[in-house]
């Protein structure tokens, strides 16, 4: 038999439930929503179950492809949408549809608190978009999960590289944890790149902040440009953040929105990088891997445009131009080493 407080703690969600499909009917007069302001602010009980009711809403958006789910909600919808019977009636057609709900959130439907995986292959680019509008466009092998909850959105970079074209919605920041660092932001446009040695954060349009996360290296100075030591740092327009995976350095320094963005269009612009660095990019589009043999080669500085997979034309680029060579690896791969190793 049920204790008082679990009829209460029902009733409230029966009544959190109605409320929240009422909203998406869009059919709330004046006085109503008064009402429904007046009914969240009566207890932070009502709020809490509130804000669980939209959570499972947005939950069942996520997961459309569900025909089941998906009929449910769009007939409790539409049972809501009818005209008004009265209070009395309508509270018998809410109890029925709030009881859906409940029956939802008994049955563990609470993917919110789950993460949304977004991945792509080796060679794969993909884009997608969120219930929230905000896009995701995601490099090959790359790895982003997404969790959108009603007062916040949180994306993990797990691996690789993504654009975020973030929604505007002051009420609901929205944060992309990578490599030690969380950049927040509410309506803006910026890369995040997970590499082996660090993570780097490139604004193109409006502001974010980029913190500390609390599981990652503190900024400390950098003996590049630019040093800080804050544990919040803020990006303008054309700025990129790197920060060391490895060590408590972090720098800020002018970017190239155009080489920043190449891979998108399948290019890769290198401008005096690493030769580590630049294999670890070209490895997210070719079967045909590649990798370092020795750290004299990993520090040997690279330019030049090459095509995303053509791991070919790169090797040749490079031990053409450059003081490496390139050793065939059982997997069908190369691996680069000096050419004064001994």
């Amino acid at each position: 038999m049920s204790s008082p407080g679990d009829r209460e703690e029902r009733a409230r969600l029966e009544a959190a439930g109605l409320w929240r499909l009422r909203l998406d009917a869009g059919d709330l007069a004046p006085d109503e929503r008064a009402e429904l302001e007046a009914w969240l602010q009566a207890d932070p009980a009502n709020a809490e179950a509130f804000g669980r009711a939209s959570a499972v809403a947005q939950a069942l958006d996520q997961i459309a492809a569900s025909p089941e789910l998906t009929a449910m909600r769009r007939r409790a919808v539409g049972s809501i949408a009818r005209p008004r019977l009265g209070r009395g009636r309508r509270a018998s057609v809410g109890w029925a549809v709030a009881a859906a709900v409940l029956l939802m959130l008994g049955a563990g439907v609470w993917v919110w608190l789950a993460p949304t995986r977004y991945a792509t292959a080796v060679g794969e680019r993909q884009v997608v978009v969120l219930g929230d509008g905000s896009r995701l466009n995601l490099d090959g092998d790359s790895r982003v999960d997404v969790r959108l909850r009603p007062h916040r959105r949180e994306l993990w970079l797990r691996r690789g590289r993504a654009t975020f074209t973030v929604a505007k919605d002051p009420l609901r920041p929205f944060s992309v944890a990578a490599g030690g660092r969380v950049v927040v932001a509410t309506g803006t446009e910026f890369s995040v790149e997970l590499l082996r040695q660090d993570v780097r954060v490139v604004l193109f349009q409006g502001q974010v902040a980029v913190l500390h996360d609390a599981g990652g290296p503190k900024p400390a100075a950098s003996a590049s440009s630019r040093p800080h030591r804050r544990d919040e740092l803020t990006l303008r327009p054309g700025q990129e953040l790197i920060a060391s995976t490895t060590a408590d350095e972090v720098k800020i320094a002018p970017a190239d929105p155009a080489r920043a963005r190449a891979w998108e269009t399948g290019q890769l612009i290198f401008d005096d990088e690493p030769l580590g660095s630049a294999v670890e990019r070209l490895n997210r589009y070719s079967a045909e891997q590649l990798s370092i043999g020795d750290a004299a080669a990993a520090q040997v500085r690279v330019s030049g445009v090459f095509a995303a997979g053509d791991t070919a034309a790169f090797v040749t680029g490079v031990t053409t131009v450059w003081p490496v060579r390139a050793e065939p690896t059982e997997d069908g791969g190369w691996r680069f080493v000096s050419v004064d190793r001994g």
